[in-house]
């Protein structure tokens, strides 16, 4: 499969979510706040990203509700198969000078972890971001940060059942009523 065509598959697999540009649930607001305490860092997102934005579902620590996908970090990290770690991104050629490092929010550490669709999708990420340097980010930590993924990939999986389940009802509602005299 292309890159196009696999990009094009992705994105239509985050619109079957039907999850962008919801409003803030508190399920997902505990999971950034949860991150954030956990690794010490002042931002935290659920980010998805779509085909010119990335979009924050929760965020801890940030104002805005997204930014261009162009300069966004967790377009990186939906790419990778594994945690993305920027460990200083002043230092790193590829973000040196990005405007979310050379300005607010002033991201100088970046640790995100893809949330994989069970069709092997990257959607967004679930991230913690620091503004000054970090020297590590160790196995156990990465291999938290892909448990707050996976938690909130699990959400949004029975999130999409739920409603698919709706909608074959309505449907078989709609049957049963047109066969009703």
């Amino acid at each position: 499969m292309s890159a196009t065509a696999k990009e094009e598959a992705r994105l239509a697999a985050l619109r079957s979510y039907q999850i962008l540009d919801t409003p803030a649930e508190e399920r997902y607001d505990r999971i950034v706040r949860m991150a954030a305490r956990l690794f010490g860092s002042p931002i935290a997102l659920i980010s998805l990203v779509d085909g010119d934005r990335q979009w924050f579902k929760a965020s801890v620590g940030l104002e805005a509700q997204q930014t261009p996908r162009a300069i966004s970090f967790c377009a990186h990290a939906i790419e990778q198969d594994g945690v993305f770690v920027v460990p200083d991104a002043a230092a790193d050629p590829r973000f040196a000078e990005n405007p979310l490092v050379t300005g607010a929010p002033h991201v100088a550490f970046y640790a995100g972890a893809p949330l994989v669709t069970t069709d092997g999708h990257a959607l967004g990420t679930v991230c913690v971001i620091d503004h000054q340097p970090w020297t590590g980010f160790p196995d156990y930590a990465r291999e938290g940060l892909r448990d707050f993924a996976t938690i909130v990939t699990d959400l949004l999986e029975a999130r999409r059942s739920v409603r698919l389940l709706g909608d074959e009802n309505l449907r078989l509602a709609a049957e049963l009523a047109a066969l009703s005299p």
